[in-house]
């Protein structure tokens, strides 16, 4: 195992080199603007490398994910339309098209859908019937693009996306789902590489981006293993446990479009309010603004993975993610007084 998760590694550096310069030749590359306050035209081939070497290793280890040929088509389409967004900037109304295009796909196909909530509210188990169908789509859009709301500075999808695979993963093991654990694994392997080149350890002359095209196919990967974990036979976790997983993209991209709405604005709208803008103000660097965010979202897994192991009732566990959900929409509420406070006092 470990000579082959070497090799998988070696596989993704290797591509991610390659893809530097392609993208470089061609104009797929991230250039400052008033929201993106980088140095330099940055190549965005996080997405498109992960995309094939993870297509490489399904393609000669199939019987580890059923119906691993609509997968691997899915990601390519959503790799192929976030490049697209990438270097044409696409109007959010195509990509939500295709997300629920192959959403639709994954259910009629592969049969993989919410068919159940769990017993979240106390009263026994929620079964959706036909309105499942409605959900599950809202939920593998929430998902794509809450991952794709949350990349925002150099590693935070990268970890973020690894904390979540390696939560999940671990649940699996715990549950002897041996094959579905080890794709987690080797996802994060091959994720690894590109954040290294993002953080710039391999030097900041060869930074890279992720690109929507990464995080739409990150996004979709996380809902398909969570669909396949929570809705599938006997299910190694309940779908409450879920939410905890993957709680801090989550959240925040509730809580942001909640503002956007309150204000007036686009749900979709841009701008500069997301949590590690918020932490900016606050006077944390990258790096510090990094490690508070994944510490965050893994202190949120480790509780879901806890909870899920004592058993801790499924309504419990929805109302302490409210609570959460609560606070930090209040604290929002009260940052900018409270940077406000920060900055007169470091004035003073």
């Amino acid at each position: 195992m470990l000579i082959e998760l070497g090799f998988v590694f070696f596989f993704s550096l290797v591509t991610l080199f390659t893809m530097r310069k392609v993208a470089k030749g061609i104009g797929l590359v991230d250039k400052p603007n008033a929201r993106k306050h980088h140095s330099g035209a940055i190549p965005l081939v996080g997405g498109i490398t992960i995309c094939i070497s993870f297509m490489y290793f399904l393609f000669n280890n199939p019987e580890l994910l059923p119906n691993y040929r609509l997968f691997m088509l899915s990601i390519f389409i959503l790799t192929l339309v976030g490049a697209l967004d990438d270097k044409y900037d696409l109007s959010f109304k195509i990509r939500f098209v295709v997300q629920a295009g192959l959403s639709v796909a994954m259910m009629s196909v592969a049969d993989i859908q919410l068919h159940t909530l769990g017993d979240m509210l106390g009263f026994g188990n929620i079964d959706l019937g036909m309105i499942g169908y409605v959900v599950t789509v809202i939920a593998v859009v929430g998902a794509i693009n809450a991952f794709n709301m949350v990349d925002g500075i150099d590693g935070l999808l990268g970890g973020l996306s690894m904390v979540t695979l390696g939560g999940l993963g671990f649940i699996l093991s715990f549950d002897g789902q041996a094959n579905l654990a080890y794709l987690c694994l080797v996802l994060i392997v091959i994720i690894l590489p590109y954040v290294l080149f993002n953080l710039g350890f391999l030097g900041r002359e060869r930074k890279v981006f992720m690109g929507d095209a990464g995080s739409m196919l990150i996004g979709f990967t996380v809902i398909w293993f969570l669909l396949l974990s929570t809705q599938q036979g006997e299910a190694p976790l309940r779908p409450v446990t879920a939410l905890w997983l993957i709680a801090v993209p989550l959240m925040d991209m509730a809580a942001i479009m909640i503002r956007r709405i309150r204000r007036g604005d686009s749900p979709f709208k841009p701008d500069r309010e997301h949590l590690h803008h918020i932490f900016q103000r606050l006077g944390l660097d990258n790096t510090q603004n990094l490690c508070v965010i994944c510490a965050i979202a893994i202190a949120y897994a480790s509780f879901g993975i806890y909870a899920e192991i004592v058993g801790i009732p499924e309504y419990i566990m929805l109302i302490l993610f409210l609570v959460c959900f609560f606070i930090y929409q209040l604290l929002l509420s009260k940052i900018w007084v409270i940077t406000a406070k920060i900055r007169t006092w470091r004035n003073s």
